[in-house]
Protein backbone atom coordinates (compact mmCIF):
# COMPACT_ATOMS: atom_id res chain seq x y z
CA UNK A 1 0.00 0.00 0.00
CA UNK A 2 1.30 3.73 -0.47
CA UNK A 3 0.25 6.81 0.93
CA UNK A 4 -0.23 9.26 -1.14
CA UNK A 5 -0.33 13.24 0.23
CA UNK A 6 -0.09 16.60 -0.44
CA UNK A 7 -0.23 20.55 0.00
CA UNK A 8 1.03 19.71 4.22
CA UNK A 9 2.02 23.60 4.27
CA UNK A 10 2.72 23.55 7.38
CA UNK A 11 0.31 21.94 9.34
CA UNK A 12 2.08 20.09 12.21
CA UNK A 13 -1.07 18.79 13.87
CA UNK A 14 -2.42 17.29 10.00
CA UNK A 15 1.47 15.72 9.47
CA UNK A 16 1.10 14.20 12.99
CA UNK A 17 -2.09 13.00 11.67
CA UNK A 18 -0.78 11.93 8.42
CA UNK A 19 2.19 10.04 10.66
CA UNK A 20 -0.30 8.48 13.11
CA UNK A 21 -1.80 7.18 9.77
CA UNK A 22 1.36 5.80 8.68
CA UNK A 23 2.35 3.95 12.04
CA UNK A 24 -0.84 2.49 12.23
CA UNK A 25 -1.36 0.90 8.17
CA UNK A 26 2.20 0.66 7.42
CA UNK A 27 2.33 1.58 3.93
CA UNK A 28 5.15 0.62 1.83
CA UNK A 29 5.80 4.14 0.47
CA UNK A 30 4.45 8.06 1.01
CA UNK A 31 4.60 9.97 -1.69
CA UNK A 32 4.23 13.80 -1.44
CA UNK A 33 3.00 15.82 -3.77
CA UNK A 34 4.60 19.02 -2.78
CA UNK A 35 4.17 22.32 -0.68
CA UNK A 36 5.60 21.23 2.41
CA UNK A 37 6.55 24.59 2.95
CA UNK A 38 9.16 24.24 5.58
CA UNK A 39 11.88 21.97 6.34
CA UNK A 40 10.90 21.67 10.34
CA UNK A 41 8.39 19.32 8.79
CA UNK A 42 11.06 16.90 7.93
CA UNK A 43 11.69 15.71 11.26
CA UNK A 44 7.96 15.11 11.72
CA UNK A 45 7.57 12.97 8.45
CA UNK A 46 10.65 10.77 9.86
CA UNK A 47 8.52 9.57 12.97
CA UNK A 48 6.12 8.05 10.19
CA UNK A 49 8.73 5.51 9.99
CA UNK A 50 7.82 4.74 6.02
CA UNK A 51 10.07 5.54 2.97
CA UNK A 52 8.81 8.17 1.09
CA UNK A 53 10.01 10.53 -1.49
CA UNK A 54 8.10 13.80 -2.93
CA UNK A 55 8.31 16.63 -5.13
CA UNK A 56 8.86 20.20 -4.39
CA UNK A 57 5.62 22.57 -4.88
CA UNK A 58 5.33 26.28 -5.66
CA UNK A 59 5.71 27.21 -2.12
CA UNK A 60 8.47 25.17 -0.90
CA UNK A 61 10.26 27.92 -0.49
CA UNK A 62 14.14 27.02 0.82
CA UNK A 63 14.17 24.05 -1.69
CA UNK A 64 18.12 23.69 -0.38
CA UNK A 65 17.27 22.74 3.06
CA UNK A 66 13.96 20.43 2.35
CA UNK A 67 16.04 18.17 0.08
CA UNK A 68 19.03 18.10 2.56
CA UNK A 69 17.02 17.11 5.63
CA UNK A 70 14.77 14.69 3.18
CA UNK A 71 18.62 12.71 2.43
CA UNK A 72 17.35 14.38 -1.10
CA UNK A 73 14.31 12.20 -1.03
CA UNK A 74 12.50 15.67 -2.00
CA UNK A 75 13.30 16.66 -5.53
CA UNK A 76 11.96 19.23 -8.52
CA UNK A 77 8.60 18.10 -10.21
CA UNK A 78 7.72 16.62 -12.14
CA UNK A 79 9.34 13.81 -11.50
CA UNK A 80 9.10 10.08 -13.22
CA UNK A 81 9.65 6.92 -11.15
CA UNK A 82 9.29 2.95 -11.31
CA UNK A 83 8.31 1.91 -8.06
CA UNK A 84 7.37 -1.58 -7.50
CA UNK A 85 7.43 -2.22 -11.35
CA UNK A 86 4.74 0.37 -11.77
CA UNK A 87 5.70 3.54 -13.96
CA UNK A 88 4.98 6.44 -11.74
CA UNK A 89 4.66 10.54 -12.59
CA UNK A 90 4.48 12.38 -9.30
CA UNK A 91 4.07 16.52 -9.97
CA UNK A 92 2.85 19.16 -8.01
CA UNK A 93 0.96 21.49 -10.53
CA UNK A 94 -1.00 19.66 -13.29
CA UNK A 95 0.67 21.56 -15.93
CA UNK A 96 1.23 18.36 -17.76
CA UNK A 97 -1.49 16.39 -16.34
CA UNK A 98 -4.01 16.57 -19.93
CA UNK A 99 -1.03 15.17 -22.04
CA UNK A 100 0.56 12.31 -19.24
CA UNK A 101 -3.08 10.91 -19.34
CA UNK A 102 -3.31 10.78 -23.35
CA UNK A 103 0.42 9.51 -23.14
CA UNK A 104 -0.58 6.02 -21.47
CA UNK A 105 2.62 6.02 -20.52
CA UNK A 106 1.80 5.80 -16.65
CA UNK A 107 0.01 3.48 -14.31
CA UNK A 108 -0.34 6.29 -11.91
CA UNK A 109 0.09 10.32 -12.27
CA UNK A 110 -0.09 11.56 -8.98
CA UNK A 111 -0.68 15.60 -8.16
CA UNK A 112 -1.38 18.39 -6.14
CA UNK A 113 -1.26 21.92 -6.30
CA UNK A 114 -5.31 22.61 -6.24
CA UNK A 115 -6.07 21.44 -3.11
CA UNK A 116 -9.02 19.43 -4.81
CA UNK A 117 -9.31 16.22 -4.16
CA UNK A 118 -9.64 14.11 -7.45
CA UNK A 119 -9.50 10.09 -8.27
CA UNK A 120 -10.28 9.31 -11.76
CA UNK A 121 -9.32 6.18 -14.01
CA UNK A 122 -8.31 7.63 -17.61
CA UNK A 123 -7.55 4.27 -19.70
CA UNK A 124 -5.29 2.09 -17.82
CA UNK A 125 -3.96 4.72 -16.11
CA UNK A 126 -5.30 5.71 -12.21
CA UNK A 127 -4.66 9.74 -11.74
CA UNK A 128 -5.03 10.71 -7.72
CA UNK A 129 -4.80 13.99 -6.42
CA UNK A 130 -4.90 13.57 -2.45
CA UNK A 131 -6.65 16.83 -1.98
CA UNK A 132 -5.10 19.15 0.88
CA UNK A 133 -3.31 17.79 4.13
CA UNK A 134 -3.58 21.06 5.42
CA UNK A 135 -7.28 21.63 5.09
CA UNK A 136 -6.82 25.00 5.04
CA UNK A 137 -8.62 26.20 2.11
CA UNK A 138 -11.57 23.67 1.85
CA UNK A 139 -11.47 23.03 5.38
CA UNK A 140 -11.25 19.07 4.54
CA UNK A 141 -7.65 17.32 5.11
CA UNK A 142 -7.88 14.18 3.21
CA UNK A 143 -5.07 11.81 2.15
CA UNK A 144 -5.48 8.89 0.01
CA UNK A 145 -4.10 5.42 0.64
CA UNK A 146 -3.57 3.28 -2.71
CA UNK A 147 -3.01 -0.64 -3.86
CA UNK A 148 -0.76 -0.46 -6.34
CA UNK A 149 -1.22 -3.91 -7.59
CA UNK A 150 -5.36 -3.52 -7.59
CA UNK A 151 -5.42 0.17 -8.50
CA UNK A 152 -7.61 0.06 -5.89
CA UNK A 153 -7.73 3.06 -3.22
CA UNK A 154 -8.99 4.72 -0.03
CA UNK A 155 -10.06 8.78 1.11
CA UNK A 156 -8.64 9.11 4.35
CA UNK A 157 -9.61 12.09 6.30
CA UNK A 158 -7.00 13.43 9.07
Amino acid sequence: MWLIVSDTHDNLAKVDKIVELALKVKPRLMIHCGDVVAPFVIPRLDKAMVSYMGVFGNNDGDRFLLSQRSSGKFTISPRKETIEGKNVLIMHEPFMLEEAKRSGMYDFIFFGHTHELLVEKHGDTLVINPGEACGYLSGRATVVLVDPGSKTHEIVEL
